[in-house]
């Protein structure tokens, strides 16, 4: 098996497709860059998707290329951890419309051999959703183990349930909502406003120039930075500290030194991702209401699912707090499916998933056991 090009780190796939957006468009070909850890069983029942959050990428426990910095979900996945290449046949696939590799607004449109830039078609979730399964087809993937996510990857996780219910044996679906709140929405809307005010976004047309916005997407990342965090965590790793002086310089420097994290956190996330892919990724994020595609029961999503789910919120996230994973819990009871929720505190507020979380490596590592 190890020796099937399919499979391993750094691997790209171009399928023909054509995929049908929810849009109404169609996107052909398309590109899905994407990472496997471990050996597929003969039988193929040991496959478990991993679906990333926002900003992140397919890289979910290798270095990053740009960074060199580990994958994001290594304290989760790897030899002895919950998710393990030595049981467990892991797939990560960056999604369509993300800037590391999937077909998206910086890839090639191959009708003028240029990026396609804001003409590509605005994709959804679900449309995510169908890539991947385009993806798990061309691995000779039928049914998956697990799917895995936190956050949009949580979204990811509901959305592969219920549109393809027969192919998702279970689903832990991490720090997620079933829809966008109107909060949500504008806080994203903030973020889209800084990228397209910048000067240099050039209506999405800035590949060519070699000077994009950094600055207006620096100013979506640190507002939606914000969002990740709790007052308290902030409160204890901050507080009202000054950065490197003892003083207040009466300007507008970085007196404090919350300020120069957030000012740290945009710099460096220029380096690694697109604006336009924040573009359409947050619209993605803020068009997902999984009970609207279901005539507005959110049980109705879950009606055809075999799956069993297990849901996990933190008691300091207010971006999706648990509010949120209990009205899912809820739905889920209603359509009589299999399904365990725990909160768990943590002070990282919703960046805690990301994190050291013991009591969430032990809630999965049982979650997946029991199902082995």
């Amino acid at each position: 098996m190890s020796d099937d090009a399919r499979f391993g780190l750094d691997r790209h796939v171009t399928l023909p497709g054509p995929l049908r957006l929810d849009g109404g468009a169609l996107l052909s070909p398309v590109d899905i860059a994407y990472e496997t850890y471990g050996t597929l069983a003969p039988d193929g029942g040991n496959a478990i998707l991993i679906c990333h959050a926002l900003t992140g990428d397919q890289n979910v426990a290798s270095n990053h290329p740009i960074t060199g910095k580990p994958g994001w979900w290594t304290r989760l996945v790897g030899p002895g951890k919950p998710v393990d290449p030595d049981r467990h046949f892991i797939i990560c696939s960056n999604v369509i419309g993300g800037c590391t590799g999937s077909s998206g607004p910086a890839t090639v449109n191959p009708a003028t051999g240029k990026p396609w830039g804001m003409s590509f078609p605005v994709i959804t979730i679900r449309d995510m959703v169908r890539a991947q399964s385009m993806l798990l087809d061309h691995l000779g993937v039928e049914r998956l183990a697990a799917v895995i996510g936190g956050s949009m990857g949580g979204m990811q996780a509901l959305s592969w349930s219920a549109t393809f219910p027969d192919r998702v044996r279970a689903a832990l679906v991490i720090a997620s909502a079933a829809r966008h709140t109107a909060q949500n929405i504008a806080f994203h809307e903030v973020g889209r406003q800084a990228v397209m005010a910048d000067p240099n976004w050039r209506g999405g047309d800035y590949y060519e120039t070699g000077d994009p916005p950094a600055a207006g997407l620096a100013v979506a990342r640190m507002a939606a930075h914000i969002t990740y965090l709790s007052e308290a965590g902030l409160t204890e790793k901050f507080g009202r500290r000054l950065q490197t002086r003892s003083a207040k310089s009466f300007g507008f420097d970085a007196d404090f030194q919350v300020e120069s994290y957030l000012r740290h956190q945009g710099i460096s996330f220029v380096d690694r991702f697109d604006a336009n892919s924040y573009l359409y990724i947050t619209r993605a994020t803020d068009y997902f209401d999984l009970a609207e595609e279901h005539g507005g029961q959110l049980a109705n999503a879950f009606r055809a699912s075999k799956a069993r789910f297990c849901l996990i919120s933190f008691d300091t996230d207010w971006l999706y707090p648990t509010s949120e994973s209990r009205a899912i819990v809820h739905a889920l009871n209603a359509a009589g499916a299999a399904v365990s929720f725990v909160e768990l505190n943590s002070p990282f507020g919703h960046d805690a998933f990301l994190l050291d979380s013991p009591g969430m490596n032990r809630v999965i590592d049982g979650f997946l056991r029991a199902g082995a």
